[in-house]
């Protein structure tokens, strides 16, 4: 059976004394067992991290960028052999695969401009001979902890700033696939970058606190449900870290009377489904404003949502796969009948799917509910899984508020011909991303991404100069060469000088 192991410098140190099952979500097969490692393991690739980071700060940062635009040109030759590794550990189909790593690819291409956005202020003549800069400086060693659901873009997304800004960085990336950051991580070293700059540890709860707790570990990122984000954030700013923590999502999209229906079903089919809803920044609930765009929106749904085909990974054919582990599968089917017994109207019925010839997948039917209320707990939560919620609002100001009181606040999207609707909408929801007819409103990498409320604990936000911000920290200094002023001069006193 294929073993993974973590990558860090000097090896893993033996063989693990505990390890994860990796499964094929194809099959419900166990493909590989996953070292799980301990805060000894984490000690061991800090220390690397220590000794190699100085010098990596030191190298000028177009030579930084160089090894950027060697990384972007492995992973873009590579890309065949990533997006089935990372399709036979998710399940995601091929496509879908390569969008996860052409996403985070993406921010790489922003890295690769690192010189730009490093650059400080200056002011000459603040004062009497007097001149002051600002320069950005790598926090030292940052850590990043990664979701199942992009195991390519979200390391990629973490690492390639944190790296570029001149910081070691350590990935901790989910046990259920970790393989796809490992591979990174090699072809990190093969464009060029020092060993013990890019480092994987894997392992479950033990790893992620020895992570938080580590007192040489300066800034920690994450990616995962609002529960455990809020566990990080806490944990980790209380032992001295910066700390961002991307949490949970219920998106909305908000159908106005005058859009275009037949546009809407086809965003809704990719937002909703594609991926098999395991997207933070999916689109599980639809919001018709008027009976009557409910009505004709549900009828243009229900073949559209038909027509879908499930089946394994590497199915050209088919619009997405399955779920990445059985225990998901069995959680996604008890939030579909959580909503039927709260009063729901199951329309569709994904549960109970199952995939000829591969029986014991974890596969889930796509599955629409209709009359989905506000009170209803499984609106409430995340489900995150192939599961389209109607909720009905009588005019665009309860769709507003709806979208606004959720106590998720990632995305948000309005379809509407209407640019007054759509300029109204977009300055009043309490939503940090907002798509107007963009069904997936993600950023693109020179931007910035992250929700608002419960979606996200701290005050930066992933990748773009947001990125960059949270990577490094300030230095200001404040000079003056005294051998340029006249003998007996402008003297210093606080507050000000005379």
């Amino acid at each position: 059976m294929r073993q993974i192991d973590h990558f860090i410098v000097g090896g893993s140190g033996g063989a693990p004394a505990r390890k994860g099952q990796v499964f094929d979500p194809n099959t419900g097969a166990v493909q590989a067992e996953v070292a799980l490692g301990t805060a000894e393991t984490l000690e061991r690739a800090v220390a690397a991290a220590k000794a190699a980071q100085p010098a990596w700060a030191a190298v000028n940062p177009q030579r930084r960028a160089r090894v950027m635009f060697e990384f972007k040109r492995l992973v873009e030759a590579n890309l065949d052999e990533l997006a089935h590794l990372l399709s036979s550990e998710h399940g995601k189909v091929i496509a879908d695969s390569k969008g996860d790593i052409q996403r985070g690819l993406e921010v790489i291409e922003f890295c690769c401009g690192i010189p730009h956005v490093l650059k400080g202020e200056y002011t000459q003549g603040a004062g009497p001979g007097i001149d002051i800069y600002s320069m950005r400086q790598p926090i030292g060693i940052g850590a990043g902890i990664t979701p199942f659901n992009f195991p390519g873009m979200i390391p990629l997304w973490m690492a390639g700033v944190a790296i570029a800004t001149g910081n070691a960085f350590i990935i901790k990336p989910s046990e259920r696939d970790p393989s796809v950051p490992v591979r990174l991580a090699e072809l990190f070293l093969e464009a060029g970058l020092p060993e013990g700059i890019c480092q994987v540890v894997h392992g479950d709860k033990e790893m992620v606190d020895a992570i938080l707790d580590h007192p040489a570990i300066g800034a920690v990122s994450f990616v995962g449900s609002s529960d455990i984000a809020h566990y990080v954030y806490n944990r980790g700013v209380a032992a001295g870290k910066r700390v961002q923590a991307m949490g949970g999502a219920k998106n909305h999209g908000v159908v106005m009377p005058d859009a275009d229906l037949d546009q809407v079903v086809n965003d809704l089919a990719g937002a909703a489904f594609g991926s098999a809803g395991e997207r933070c920044m999916a689109l599980p609930v639809v919001v018709p404003v008027g009976e009557e765009t409910a009505e004709a929106l549900k009828a243009k749904l229900i073949p559209a949502i038909e027509k879908l085909r499930v089946g394994i990974s590497t199915d050209n054919d088919c619009h997405y796969g399955p779920v990445v582990t059985a225990a998901h599968k069995a959680n996604i089917e008890r939030w579909i009948t959580k909503c039927e017994q709260e009063g729901g109207e199951i329309v569709i019925d994904g549960r109970g799917f199952s995939l000829q010839g591969h029986e014991n997948g974890f596969f889930v039917g796509p599955t629409l509910i209709d009359h989905v209320t506000p009170d209803m707990e499984s609106y409430h939560n995340e489900i995150f899984g192939p599961v389209l919620q109607i909720v009905r609002a009588k005019d665009f100001e309860e769709a507003l508020s709806l979208a606004s009181k959720h106590q998720y606040g990632n995305g948000v999207a309005l379809f509407t011909r209407s640019g007054n609707a759509a300029r109204e909408f977009a300055a009043r929801v309490n939503v940090g991303m907002v798509g107007i007819n963009v069904p997936i409103p993600v950023p693109v990498a020179y931007h910035t991404f992250g929700g608002w409320k419960r979606s996200a604990f701290g005050d930066t936000n992933q990748h773009g100069v947001e990125g960059v911000k949270f990577w490094t920290k300030v230095k200001t200094v404040t000079q003056r060469w005294p051998e340029g002023l006249p003998s007996g001069g402008n003297a210093f006193v606080i507050p000000t000088m005379s």
